[in-house]
């Protein structure tokens, strides 16, 4: 097996001199068959044209990983279109860590899920703090994405704090001090990082306007916690059901990814006047509403209850973090934060 991390700059900078180094090497080393592993590959696109031509004359098998989309979309690079298969990784997610005694949302929150953080705890806190030095460093300013690097790390640490929170760009601006169309830039850059999920507004109602503004996740509910410079929140405060609702978020999106369900769009509902919403619509099938409390009552099912009698959806769910399950003489699902999805109710064709 040959394995190649660009991370390396030694490596890196060999590349820089000499383009074929990867052709050269594979040929050197006689290799026709077995695997072949490149990290970081969005450092290095040149090389994909090596790799379809190995492709094409050999049987050797190329698992490429990347944790930046932005050089490969705009390089005008060879994107192996037909040959590849595209697969996402997610951060740990509850059927990967179901059956642990260690599992609290209180250690979610305090360490992530990034396996790294979630599986050494004590070293966790030291870690998110390297955290965004190391992506400032590695995916912003060794790529010169941005010009005005400390106000990336202000609008960083902003969009941190407005994590989940609907996002109207020339409002944003004006609170960061830059311009509409710097926040904009900004957000496709944390985008093509995969820093964050967009969780667009659900436009297929009947009787109600939707709101038009985007909300923004981080990928990892322990990432957006250090960045925020938050200190892990008790169950009474609010800052808690964010974080709920993003590790919820998160869940979400990696059960469509895992699932197959690549037609599958993962939206949110919400009336332009804001005074009704739900928080996530799965395909046209699931509304999901999320609650961190621990007993659901009439007043948590408003929103929801008002949404079902538009008769859109076959299924209405309610995660929070009652205990046991049940379901309503109405139909809709009460489930426990702790879920598997595809076990849980949540499945869908």
């Amino acid at each position: 097996m040959v394995h190649w991390n660009l991370l390396s700059n030694t490596l890196y900078y060999r590349i820089i001199r000499n383009p074929s180094l990867l052709e050269e090497t594979l040929k050197a080393e006689d290799l026709t068959e077995g695997l072949v592993v490149i990290d970081e590959i969005q450092r290095a696109p040149q090389l994909l044209y090596t790799v379809h031509q190995f492709i094409e004359d050999t049987d050797l098998v190329f698992l490429m990983t990347g944790s930046s989309v932005h050089k490969l979309k705009t390089g005008g690079v060879n994107l192996l279109g037909g040959r590849a298969l595209e697969k996402k990784l997610h951060p740990l997610c509850y059927p990967e860590i179901k059956g642990r005694g260690d599992y609290t949302l209180e250690r979610i929150f305090r360490t992530g899920l990034l396996p790294e953080m979630y599986l050494h705890p004590a070293e966790a806190d030291e870690a998110l703090e390297a955290y965004e030095g190391l992506y400032l460093e590695a995916e912003i300013q060794l790529e010169n994405e941005v010009n005005d690097l400390p106000g990336f790390i202000n609008f960083l640490e902003k969009a941190a704090l407005s994590n989940g929170q609907q996002i109207n760009f020339s409002a944003f601006a004006s609170d960061v001090g830059v311009s509409r169309q710097a926040i904009k830039t900004w957000y496709k850059i944390l985008l093509d990082t995969l820093m964050v999920k967009e969780i667009k507004p659900y436009g297929k109602t009947k009787k109600r306007k939707e709101t038009s503004f985007s909300r923004f996740y981080f990928f990892d509910v322990g990432i957006a916690r250090s960045l925020a410079h938050m200190t892990v929140p008790t169950e009474t405060m609010t800052e808690y059901g964010n974080l709920f609702e993003t590790y919820i978020a998160m869940e979400l999106v990696a059960y469509i990814d895992y699932s197959g369900l690549h037609n599958t769009d993962l939206t949110y509902y919400r009336t332009s006047d804001g005074k009704r919403e739900v928080d996530f619509i799965i395909g046209d099938e699931i509304a999901v509403e999320v609650k961190s409390a621990k007993s659901i009552t009439d007043r948590h099912l408003a929103n929801l209850r008002e949404f079902k009698g538009e008769g859109i959806f076959s299924k209405y769910i309610v995660v929070s973090r009652e205990e046991s399950p049940r379901r309503l003489g109405d139909g809709i699902l009460i489930l426990h934060g702790r879920i598997s999805l595809r076990d849980s109710g949540m499945a869908i064709s």
